[in-house]
């Protein structure tokens, strides 16, 4: 995502706040300081001594004398490659390490954040921060600040060494200096615009091939692939468009440059002459003058572009510390270690809402006791899984109480109590590694003997065998190696290992096949054994066996009992919702049927094994033989 900035893009707070990063490494940037001033004058010296070697070896013609002089000029010489080396080094040692600390720092706060910040934040956005904004802050200081002074104190020095040498000559020398100032100045403002351009085209085209690479199943399916590639080559041609007016700015200017640098020149060389004839000045004093001007003209021809990455990197540093200064944290974090909970569970009159006016939970009430296995049933918004993130408070309650052993949640510290909870979703999120480090997530207190044992225990030991490499198989990014039933029976033993106190279950076997639907119903046995639970689910077969289902409506709670017990009111909700369930996929199946009539067997069998969760494969199977 782009943005585009306007105004002054110098803001004096921003710059002192970002150098105020470099306090920590104080010895290192006093280091790059020292070797910028030194730099200055001791390259300000060398023309200076040049202008003297020649002076002195066409008046004396002394061989000894200008070896001498040669000897000094080299250790000029050796003094600024050192110079430069620790001015170059540790300028960039002391950016690198600022951006480590602000890096680490914004995305500290990310992980602090409340999920209602991620749901009105992009992640394009909060990546663009955590990445390109910090690269572009670590130029700020490498070839930002740190080389603009270096260049300004070179001129300086220059322009001082000038006057000392030849006022006259001086003043001619910088007689030009307005018209490349001015043509400076007119490219900064330009090139400043056409790089905001770039930058929100690599925005534009960063954004639209993460889009069609994650949906790119979509795009072979419906056969649009022409048409996006038509899309993206506008969105290239633009991109490309922004670079050539950059590319097109530069050309204009660096020759520009170029030629007012070869006048000041030529204005040396004919007024240093004419002085020469007259005896105002020497040889010497002409030649240091031609060098002391290619140090001057040159660093001026570079300095826009340079405070165009000051800018850029304070522009930058304006949108990481926004992040930084965000304030989406938990309220109230209480000092209760979670770690001896029994696992009782208390709402009493919670209300809730995403969004201001419009709650999702209308003052629901309920207790689960220590042990119990209790499903949430209700229709698709009626608040199931928003009592999920409020147990794990990743949102905050509008008012009532949710206890935990009759303490309120927020008593308890929140990573403690995080802790004795475990939950698994419907989408699963694996990471780009191990099966391993995806079931313990790196915890060094879970070692592979008992991600092994644990394995067996909940029946998936062959399952994980059967793959390359076993425990250490690399599941790729998202789990991309594995099936969804696979990544399912994954996400059960992770929270198996971690041993909580409450088990959460969201739509764990909604779009799974019917061998992983056996095994993960095996899974779910095991795990909520002794241990209080909670499982949100349609299928009949994991709700029956619950000690108590809750029945939700619309944010209110309707209903609450066995199946049993629900199943024998006469007009109860839950009935009727069980039954429009059934009758709903029924007539779903019978359409399939007829759908695929014109079919082969060999297509019903695979659309069997291959069958989402709307479809039952029993009541499948039974039309089928009829």
């Amino acid at each position: 995502m782009s943005e585009k900035v306007s105004g002054n893009a110098f803001d004096i707070k921003i710059f002192l706040r970002l150098m105020s990063y470099a306090k920590a490494y104080k010895f290192r940037f006093f280091i790059a300081a020292i070797s910028t001033i030194t730099l200055a004058l001791v390259s300000a010296v060398n023309p200076y001594i040049v202008g003297i070697t020649v002076n002195d070896f066409v008046n004396n013609q002394d061989i000894k004398q200008l070896t001498f002089y040669i000897q000094i000029l080299s250790a000029i010489v050796f003094a600024e490659v050192i110079l430069q080396f620790l001015f170059i080094y540790y300028a960039n040692w002391v950016g690198q390490h600022i951006i480590r600390d602000i890096r680490a720092k914004v995305f500290r706060n990310i992980q602090s954040f409340k999920m209602s910040y991620f749901d009105t934040t992009s992640v394009g956005r909060l990546v663009t921060r955590v990445v390109s904004d910090i690269e572009t802050i670590a130029n700020f200081f490498t070839q930002g600040v740190f080389m603009i002074v270096s260049d300004i104190l070179k001129m300086l020095v220059v322009i001082v060494v000038m006057f000392v040498m030849n006022w006259r000559l001086a003043l001619v020398a910088l007689s030009v200096l307005p018209i490349l100032v001015y043509a400076t100045k007119i490219f900064q403002v330009a090139i400043k615009a056409t790089f905001q351009d770039v930058r929100n085209e690599v925005a534009n085209l960063n954004g639209f091939v993460q889009e069609r690479v994650t949906g790119m199943k979509i795009l072979q399916l419906f056969t649009r692939e022409q048409i996006e590639y038509n899309n993206f080559k506008e969105i290239n041609n633009k991109h490309k468009k922004a670079h050539v007016k950059t590319v097109w700015y530069y050309s204009i200017f660096f020759p520009i440059a170029e030629i007012v640098s070869s006048i000041a020149i030529g204005l040396i060389v004919w007024y240093g002459g004419y002085q020469i004839l007259e005896s105002f000045t020497t040889l010497g004093a002409v030649i240091a003058f031609i060098k002391m001007s290619q140090m001057l003209f040159r660093p001026l021809r570079q300095i826009a572009d340079k405070f165009n990455q000051l800018q850029m990197g304070i522009v930058s540093g304006e949108r990481v510390f926004k992040v930084i200064d965000t304030k989406s944290f938990i309220s109230k974090e209480g000092s209760i270690e979670a770690s001896n909970i029994k696992g009782d569970l208390n709402f009493n009159k919670v209300r809730f809402s995403y969004i201001e006016g419009e709650e999702v939970l209308k003052g629901i009430s309920f207790k689960v006791y220590q042990g119990q296995t209790v499903a949430i049933v209700g229709a698709t918004g009626a608040g199931k899984s928003t009592i999920i993130n409020l147990i794990n408070r990743f949102y905050e309650i509008d008012s009532g109480t949710i206890s935990v052993d009759t303490i309120p949640v927020e008593d308890y510290e929140l990573a403690s109590l995080r802790n004795q909870i475990a939950v698994v979703l419907q989408d699963v999120f694996l990471f780009s590694d191990s099966i391993y480090n995806n079931i313990t997530l790196k915890n060094p207190e879970i070692t592979l003997e008992e991600v092994i044992e644990a394995s067996k225990k909940i029946g998936i030991h062959n399952f994980i065998m059967t793959l390359p490499g076993n425990y250490h198989y690399n599941v790729k990014e998202r789990g991309a190696m594995l099936s969804s039933g696979q990544r399912q029976l994954i996400a059960f033993l992770r929270a198996y290992v971690s041993r909580p106190r409450i088990l959460i279950l969201d739509e764990a076997t909604s779009s799974v096949d019917s061998h992983a639907e056996q095994m993960i119903q095996y899974a779910t046995d095991t795990i909520t054994k002794d241990r209080t639970s909670i499982i949100i689910a349609h299928r009949l077969a994991t709700i029956k066996k619950a000690d108590k289902i809750i029945v939700l409506d619309k944010g209110i709670l309707v209903e609450e009992g066995t199946h049993k017990e629900l199943l024998n009111k006469k007009e109860g909700y839950y009935k009727i919702f069980m039954i429009s369930n059934l009758v709903w996929n029924l007539f779903l199946n019978r359409l399939l049927l007829n759908i695929v009539s014109q079919f082969n067997k060999q297509f019903i069998i695979i659309l069997i094994q291959y069958k989402t969760s709307i479809f039952d494969v029993r009541n499948l199977s039974c039309f089928f033989r009829n």
